[in-house]
């Protein structure tokens, strides 16, 4: 059944995706809990009629307390949005194992477990929807990227799995896809670069895919979105009465994709070689530009 009202639920809103799908949500007529690890950072949202909630979904006792208090005072929640998420980028060598741990807590964990919370509400009410943000990258994996794909592709699982298993109660689970997306995710990326130095095996490789995210995000770079394009999509999938079981939003998410599907293995390592070059590459010129495809027959 069609969900247009009630409690909606957003994790991870205090920039990017979250915050406009908080915000979409909200106009929709929905009474919208917007939450955060920082309730501070969510300030502005209160201004345009979203409620705040502290919440991080790596610990426990904070989403059991925010589900909790939630149905104290709705009964149930109608709507979760599972969009708190980030990238932990460099190679899987010189990752520390809490590092790819973490990345999985917060991706794959958390997520289940806001859906398993949100559950037994949602069936004792009839219905419910539960919107999962996945990746593109859930289809296809790029080097220096792994443990952030490695967690998609675990949200695929999931969420195939979940949706036979509620659909007998009332509720959809729905994975939304989205390509590049312009948000402070991006800008996060760096930071979480493993620094290992000059003499690092990886250190000209690593240089290459900063290079080559900086191209991918940059003021002029196609087929990147806005945080709003998603949302839209989000609540699109929420108040219609079959939602899909999946949304690709984004046209060059959907063309790698594609080539992913119809290149061999070797085929897609070469292609990902011209983009992340493993050594250093003396010129601009000769960086393979974002999304290579002209000549991809070539590669086979």
């Amino acid at each position: 059944m069609a969900v247009r009202h009630g409690v909606a639920l957003v994790t991870g809103a205090s920039s990017g995706i979250g915050k406009a799908t908080a915000m979409a949500l909200r106009s929709a007529g929905f009474t919208t809990y917007a939450t955060a690890r920082n309730p501070k950072t969510l300030s502005d949202l209160t201004a345009k009629g979203c409620h705040i909630l502290q919440l991080d979904i790596t610990d426990e006792a904070s989403m059991l307390a925010a589900v909790r208090s939630l149905e104290a005072k709705h009964g149930a929640i109608s709507v979760l949005v599972n969009n708190a998420g980030y990238n932990q980028i460099g190679p899987l060598e010189e990752l520390t194992m809490e590092e790819i741990r973490r990345q999985f807590e917060t991706n794959v964990f958390g997520l289940l477990r806001m859906c398993q919370l949100v559950l037994p509400g949602m069936r004792s009410q009839g219905y419910g929807r539960i919107i999962n943000v996945g990746s593109m990258g859930g289809n296809f994996t790029t080097p220096g990227n792994g443990a952030y794909h490695a967690s998609k592709y675990a949200v695929e699982s999931f969420t195939d799995a979940l949706r036979y298993e509620v659909q007998p109660f009332g509720v959809d689970v729905v994975l939304v896809q989205p390509t590049g997306v312009r948000t402070p995710f991006v800008e996060k990326l760096y930071a979480l670069m493993p620094q290992t130095g000059s003499d690092s095996p990886y250190a000209a490789f690593k240089r290459n895919i900063e290079a080559q995210i900086q191209q991918m995000f940059g003021g002029n770079a196609w087929g990147i979105l806005n945080p709003e394009d998603v949302a839209k999509v989000i609540v699109q999938a929420v108040l219609v009465r079959r939602p899909q079981t999946r949304y690709k939003v984004g046209l060059s998410g959907k063309i790698f994709v594609w080539v992913r599907r119809l290149l061999s293995d070797r085929a897609w390592d070469a292609l990902m070689s011209r983009m992340f070059p493993m050594g250093e590459v003396t010129s601009s010129r000769n960086r393979q530009k974002v999304f290579p495809i002209r000549d991809f027959k070539t590669l086979n």
